[in-house]
Formats: structure tokens, sequence, C-alpha cells
């Protein structure tokens, strides 16, 4: 098993990592880091609970620190666990810059150690069934790609996220799952163009945006708001032979904030009301149904991590990927600011 510590316990550690790690026959959890509280006591007895950082990065038994902090501590604790000689998790965003996260992973390969980012929703169910629709070509060729993630949040919360900061804000927030699937989903585009800004009263922070990634053969749109009231679709996929509409939110995270684990029965299956609805011609023949979603599931993303350390496996999510994300965020904010469309592509 791989001797785990969490470097925090707050929603992340909580909801997605604690659950996952504890019924993953891979890994154990050896410490978890709560500088006040004791919260994780009650969800992994068993876990030593420690109260600085340097607690995990001295105990040789560590392998494997998953950095799960605010996002300004990232770069700062990712660094201090490769010194340390330990692999690491990066919860999203990587780090806030392309620069801190090139010297991570600079510093991760001279100590041949590994770095992932949890880009959990490369597994949601909608999203794999998106995947799934263009791999298998059933909207003949793809030549429209809209993702949406909205929120209706008109209120200000007591958060970090609501500070006017680097890394707060909804682009790197929400924005980093947008982004990473479409990167998993067509590569580094050729350009982009954004339009980011704050739009509830009195916000500090950015909590809207929309990114235009041209491709030359898809036209490609993220986009997310915490201001939309009546939910639109999730995804929008169009073709030469038809369409493909999906809306609702992958259910995994709401049943982990209620407490299931990820091994209950029928983990991450979509409700039948929510299928997406395929509407295409196949050889004349007009075809409008729904769609079965894929299951989602949360766990595969340490499968991987566990057959990337013990059997030598292609990491799922290397480093290099989830720098890309960074990339795009940079390049939109400067898209933003000047009104101007930025080249990605040399």
């Amino acid at each position: 098993m791989i001797k785990t510590a969490l470097a925090s316990f707050g929603m992340s550690g909580l909801v997605f990592h604690g659950p996952i790690l504890k019924v993953h026959p891979g890994f154990e959890i050896k410490m978890i880091l709560e500088r006040n509280k004791e919260v994780s006591r009650a969800k992994h007895p068993d876990a030593t609970l420690v109260r600085t950082y340097d607690e995990i990065l001295r105990e040789p038994e560590i392998e494997l620190v998953i950095v799960n902090t605010p996002d300004y501590l990232h770069y700062e604790m990712a660094k201090n666990a490769l010194i340390a000689g330990k692999h690491i998790v990066v919860e999203k965003p990587f780090t806030l810059t392309v620069a801190q996260g090139e010297e991570i992973l600079e510093l991760a390969a001279q100590k041949k150690l590994m770095v992932s980012v949890f880009q959990n929703r490369r597994w949601d169910g909608d999203f794999l069934t998106v995947k799934k629709l263009i791999e298998g070509k059933i909207l003949g060729r793809l030549v429209s790609f809209e993702s949406h993630f909205d929120r209706y949040r008109n209120y200000i919360q007591e958060s970090w996220k609501e500070e006017k900061s680097l890394g707060a804000g909804t682009l790197y927030n929400l924005g980093s799952h947008m982004i990473d699937q479409a990167l998993h989903l067509f590569g580094l585009p050729e350009y982009i163009f954004a339009d980011v800004r704050a739009q509830r009263t009195g916000s500090k922070v950015d909590d809207s945006f929309d990114i235009f990634m041209h491709y030359d053969d898809v036209k490609c749109l993220v986009r997310g708001s915490y201001l939309v009231k009546e939910e639109g679709p999730r995804f929008i996929l169009h073709g030469t032979d038809g369409s493909f509409l999906k809306s609702g939110l992958d259910p995994q995270e709401e049943a982990l904030k209620k407490g299931l684990l990820p091994d209950s029965k029928d983990w991450g299956s979509d409700l039948p009301g929510k299928y997406g609805t395929l509407n295409v011609r196949n050889g004349g023949k007009e075809i409008r149904k729904k769609i079965k979603t894929e299951a989602g599931n949360y766990t595969a993303f340490y499968d991987n991590i566990f057959d990337h350390l013990r059997k030598g496996c292609e990491l799922a999510v290397p480093g290099r990927q989830a720098l890309d994300v960074i990339r795009i965020i940079e390049a939109a904010y400067e898209s933003a600011e000047k009104g101007e469309v930025v080249k990605i592509k040399d």
C-alpha cells in the first residue's frame, strides 16, 4: 500500500480525497494535517493527526503527499514535499503561474518523483459520455463543442476565494476543470479569446468567464458564471450528422457530500431523467433518443496513481498537462484585459 498524507482536511480532504483513499485498497492514509480542528479523527481514526506540515515531510514512511490546501499554498507546499523526497498529487489548479509550475516540474524531474494534479472531472459521467460519442464519431465530424459550468450564488462568501488576489475567482476554480476537459479532448488550441469579469454586486473577483479556444476543425467554447438561475445544458455538441445536449451535473460530488463512499452500489450512475439527448441523421434515418450516461468514477484517478507508482504505468494526468491549463488561464486573463486574441501555439 502507498503510505499517504493529506496536507489539509478542508472540503477537498473531507469530501474527495479522504473518502476515495479510504476505500482504495492500494492506499493507506497515515497522516492528516489539521492545524486547529480534529474533524478527521471520526472519518480516519487510524491516521495520525498532525499540526504542522513539517511533521509530514519528516516522516520517512510517507511516500505520497496530497497537496489539497488553498490554491495560493500549492507551489510552496508542493515544492517542499518534493525536496523532502515525496511524490505529490496537487489539487487543481496546479499552481498560480506557469513559472511556478515549470519550477515544480523541473525539481520533480531532478529528483525522479511523480507530480500529478487532481483533475477528477475527467471522470465525470457526462464528460465520459461526451468523450465516447466524439471518439465513436456518433455525430459525424464534430464541428462545435460548448461546455458550461454555471451556478447561482448571488452573494459574497467569507472566503479567501472572494478576496482580490492571484488565484481567486471562478476561472481558476471551475475554469481549471473545464479547460482541462477541452485540452484532454482536443489538445492545445492555436489561440484563445476570452471575456472574464466580476458580475455579482460587490464582487472583488471574477465570477464569469467565456473562453473561445480556436481549433482548425472545431469551434470550442468553455464558459461559467455564478449568476445563472435557470439551468441550461452542461454540454452542447454539434456535428455533421447531428447534435447531443446534456444537462445536469455528475452525481459523485453530491453523493460524497452526503457521506456516501465510492464503493457504494451504483456509484456514479446518473438518473434516467438526466440522460442527454442525441438527435442524428443516420443513413437517411432520423434518430432522436436519450443516451444513457456513462457511470462516473473519481476512483479511477487514484487507480492510475497506484498503477504508475507500483507498476510503472503512464500517468493519466501528468504535471505537464496540468501546466497547460494554467497556461490557458494566464492567456485568458491577458486576453480579457487587452481585448485581444492571445496566441497559444508558436
